[in-house]
């Protein structure tokens, strides 16, 4: 190509090597010729970068090829440059076979082709992943063929995303030789039924030459024994819920003949059990909570066992049981017995009845327990007092099992009485059972007794141990309708007064009824009045006995 002298810049469309010179004179002198410039034409195909096999995930071991193919460069002859950081000596032809992969050819991968002046773009990047060796897993539907049927056996291998798998099939440890037909039958890649017992394992292949998996963990199939082999499940004691601290057996029990038996257990409960007939759980747990079935294996004949036993369901609770103790009535009449019932959740199962007084103790702000006349360990949940005079409180609690189990006791409950000639006595001033609200009202302890403490039972039935404003033995209260309650003295000794009901009138307009606190004799005149809050004086109204 030559120019005119004018001409410093051209336009060239073609790849090659190009220099120039300069030349002016006459005759022309030439400068010397300048250093060469390469001008490349691109290739307007992209090349693409495929595997063979197209697996993205390699396993250390494998063989693999990555390829470069140009589109619409077919017959001409490219020179190829690869962008690989693993690669120390990149290859100039169309592809890289890489023999017995390990990690340190994991990467991207990309390439471009060059012809005389030509160049084509960059392709996009594959990267490709070798791991380490992989291990076949194995999995059984059962691990007993039973009585005329099979077992169904699938082999895979993680991730399972990789894929091009062929799966081989071995029985016995021994055994190099892969089943056939004759020895199962093949499902679907990775499936196949067996009948025969013994110990199974797999692996997987694929690849040309095979690049085999590691193989799997053995899998023992043993022959299932007669159906009327087939073990039970039971609980001893047979209760459906357990609690925290009690003791229970887990039993497997398997019926017909004087075959000898090793057990085997399958609970989804934290805690497994042991290989035997029998799992005494002391000290239970929620952790103990679960499905539990077992099965039999011949003691003789390893590879022989029973079926799956149903399973067995084993709840326990981590929360201690408390009864709930009643009393009829709870207002003494003369010459009435007292019922007192304790009730336990489930209750049929398997408890027997603690009945007890409780006793003031006052230094601790609570009672203590005293056990009555033949309340020890009573099959019945009922206990019926005879000849019971003054107020009183009981507590009852349950026990079950060997070594004995004892719930809580339960809550105090109360008997009162208004009878007046007990040793302890209670005054309520002013002497009436209504009152307004924020009236200021005192309850007086009395007796030959130092130590005393006021009860509460309120309407929502709730039990106060003590009074919030107590000096001496008096207990002053200035009303609000949460006082509406029963009240009665406890002293240092264990001794109970007489009860009383106080209402507090929650409607300020309305009257009140102006009557005794504690009953009167029959016979005796009694003095009955209205009062408004708003009246000093009380004032006479009409009354109507009901």
């Amino acid at each position: 190509m030559r120019g005119n002298e004018a001409n410093r810049v051209i336009s060239v469309s073609q790849g090659g090597l190009y220099h120039c010179r300069g030349g002016r004179g006459d005759p022309v002198y030439y400068t010397e010729d300048s250093s060469d410039v390469i001008i490349t034409e691109k290739f307007p195909s992209k090349p693409t970068v495929t595997l063979q096999p197209s697996w993205t995930q390699i396993y250390s071991g494998e063989t693999v090829t990555v390829r470069c193919e140009i589109q619409g460069g077919e017959g001409a002859q490219w020179t190829y440059e690869w962008r690989a950081a693993k690669l120390n000596t990149p290859p100039t032809s169309n592809e890289h076979r890489i023999i017995r992969a390990t990690e340190s050819d994991s990467g991207g991968y990309s390439c471009r082709g060059r012809r005389d002046y030509f160049f084509t773009e960059w392709s996009d990047i594959i990267t490709l992943t070798v791991s380490y060796k992989p291990k076949a897993k194995l999995r059984a539907d059962n691990t007993a063929v039973p009585v005329g049927g099979s077992v169904t056996l699938t082999c895979s291998v993680n991730p399972s995303s990789s894929s091009g798998w062929k799966y081989y099939w071995y029985r016995d440890e021994k055994s190099s030789e892969a089943l056939t037909t004759q020895d199962a039958v093949f499902h679907s890649n990775g499936q196949i039924s067996v009948s025969q017992e013994g110990l199974y394992r797999c692996r997987g292949g694929r690849g040309n030459p095979v690049y085999y998996t590691e193989d799997s963990q053995s899998v023992r199939i043993g022959k299932t024994v007669t159906a009327s082999n087939r073990p039970v499940v039971t609980l001893y004691p047979n209760w459906s819920e357990i609690y925290r601290g009690e003791t229970i057996t887990v039993r497997c029990e398997i019926h017909g003949g004087d075959t000898e038996w090793d057990y085997e257990w399958e609970t989804n409960s934290m805690i497994k059990a042991p290989n035997q007939n029998e799992y005494r759980i002391r000290s239970a747990s929620s952790s103990n909570s679960g499905n539990y079935r077992c099965k039999g294996r011949m003691k003789s004949s390893q590879h022989k066992t029973t079926e799956w036993s149903d399973s067995v369901t084993l709840t326990v609770s981590d929360n201690k049981p408390r009864p709930v103790l009643t009393v009829s009535p709870s207002w003494l009449s003369p010459g009435a017995s007292v019922t007192l019932n304790c009730e336990v959740e489930h209750p049929s199962a398997g408890w027997s009845f603690y009945w007890y007084k409780a006793v003031p103790d006052l230094s601790e702000k609570s009672s203590s327990y005293e056990l009555l006349p033949d309340g020890s360990g009573t099959a019945q949940d009922s206990y019926i007092i005879h000849g019971q005079t003054h107020t009183a409180g009981y507590v009852c609690r349950a026990g079950r099992g060997d070594p004995e189990y004892h719930t809580d006791h339960s809550q105090p409950t109360f008997v009162w009485s208004a009878d007046v000639h007990s040793a302890a006595s209670l005054t309520v001033s002013p002497d009436r059972v209504q009152h307004f609200t924020s009236d200021s009202v005192s309850l007086t302890c009395e007796g030959n007794f130092t130590e005393w403490r006021v009860r509460k039972f309120s309407e929502d039935g709730r039990l106060y141990s003590d009074c919030r404003r107590m000096t001496g033995s008096t207990c002053n209260i200035n009303t609000s309708k949460s006082d509406t309650a029963v009240y009665w003295c406890e002293s240092g000794s264990g001794e109970f007064s007489s009860a009383v009901n106080i209402t507090v009138q929650n409607d300020g307009n309305g009257p009140i009824l102006v009557s005794p606190v504690h009953p009167v004799t029959e016979g005796a005149s009694v003095s009955l009045s209205c009062s408004l809050r708003t009246q000093k004086k009380y004032f006479p109204m009409c009354f109507l006995s009901q």
